[in-house]
């Protein structure tokens, strides 16, 4: 059995687990410090822009299209094999247009999207009332709809990705912090191999390592020698509850406009999100702008009470691009599954055939 350790339980590290877990040849072990979840996947608001997004090409719509495409058996597969339920919304996302610029530019990519066999429309203002009435704002110029993206509810998907790989045989340890390597050069090329890796309750044999802790992985690279720079981006958001949901109530997609998401939840309850702050401590004021500006789009928000806010740590890769997904320098048999900054609950689906890929290659 080839044995597997995987470092990091969130999104991306949850769902490599469950993907390679069809494999009945690899023993699989999951290693996360804390809960599952509980780093930047439990900050996020799991809005899935793929083909609304404007990555047309190269490996950015790859990874986007491979994902989405994945989610949709995903989903039921998982709900099926745990019995747990997971809120993925199928009512696609609306991006409000504020320029004519943007307009002009979503008119190409509709025309794109529709050769690539993905569904995009282009909508007039008087459109956009006719579906989502409670957008209010007079900057709104058209919007562009994309009945084919989603959003998930990130906790509950990874909650439910770890039940799954430990339903089929693999091991999922939570609460146990990894400390070192034994890493043995190679007699060729300065390459190493890491054998084991100690927690501070345990060693575990390692034909594989991957590395998908997130801002920790930075850390742990470094532990490896071969440090992968990752700046945490923070970001917040609030959690609203109305009397009542927002007319239409039988259409209900995420709205974005302005870089601000507005996540329908059901029985009135939104999620508004999200800041982005390259700085260590929350600044309420950029919290406040955003709730302001979504409120601006459909001001019936104002009567939400606030249910809580929040904020999380986005791991952002300095030097290359998001995410990287690749085999550590230095290295024959540690991969890397970190640094997708705004979008690890988007990509990970993706991640994770990548990942498999690369070991069954060998």
């Amino acid at each position: 059995m080839t044995k597997i350790v995987i470092i990091g339980g969130g999104i991306v590290g949850a769902m490599i687990a469950y993907e390679l877990s069809t494999c009945a040849h690899l023993d699989i072990t999951l290693i996360e410090q804390h809960q599952s979840a509980s780093g930047s996947t439990g900050a996020a608001l799991g809005v899935l822009m793929g083909a609304i997004s404007q990555k047309i090409k190269g490996r950015a719509w790859k990874l986007r299209e491979n994902s989405l495409k994945r989610y949709e058996t995903l989903i039921p597969e998982l709900e099926s094999l745990t019995g747990q339920t997971i809120p993925y919304n199928r009512q696609g996302i609306v991006m409000l247009g504020l320029t004519q610029d943007e307009l002009d530019k979503w008119q190409t990519l509709v025309e794109i999207r529709h050769a690539q066999g993905w569904d995009l429309e282009l909508w007039t203002t008087e459109e956009l009332l006719k579906h989502c009435p409670q957008v209010q704002n007079d900057r709104v110029l058209g919007a562009l709809y994309s009945k084919s993206d989603r959003q998930v509810h990130p906790t509950l998907l990874t909650q439910a990705l770890i039940t799954g790989a430990s339903i089929k045989g693999i091991e999922c340890i939570l609460g146990q912090k990894v400390q070192k390597f034994k890493i043995t050069p190679l007699n060729n090329d300065n390459t190493s191999h890491c054998s084991h890796i100690q927690t501070d309750k345990g060693v575990f044999d390692a034909d594989w390592v991957i590395v998908s802790g997130g801002i920790g992985s930075k850390l742990l690279t470094t532990s490896l020698a071969q440090t992968v720079d990752i700046q945490p981006v923070l970001g917040q958001a609030i959690h609203l509850k109305l009397p009542q949901t927002m007319e239409n109530v039988a259409f209900q997609p995420v709205i974005t406009g302005d870089d601000v998401h507005i996540v329908p939840l059901g029985s009135g309850e939104y999620w508004i999100g999200a800041t982005v702050e390259f700085s260590d401590e929350a600044n309420l004021n950029l919290l406040e702008w955003v709730t302001e500006q979504a409120i601006a789009f459909c001001p019936e928000l104002k009567k939400g009470e606030i249910i809580r806010t929040w904020s999380g740590k986005r791991p952002r890769p300095v030097g290359q691009a998001a995410p990287v997904i690749k085999p550590l320098d230095g290295y024959d048999n540690v991969l890397l599954a970190t640094g997708h900054y705004r979008n690890g609950v988007l990509l990970a689906p993706a991640t994770a055939q990548m990942i498999k890929e690369m070991i069954l290659a060998y």
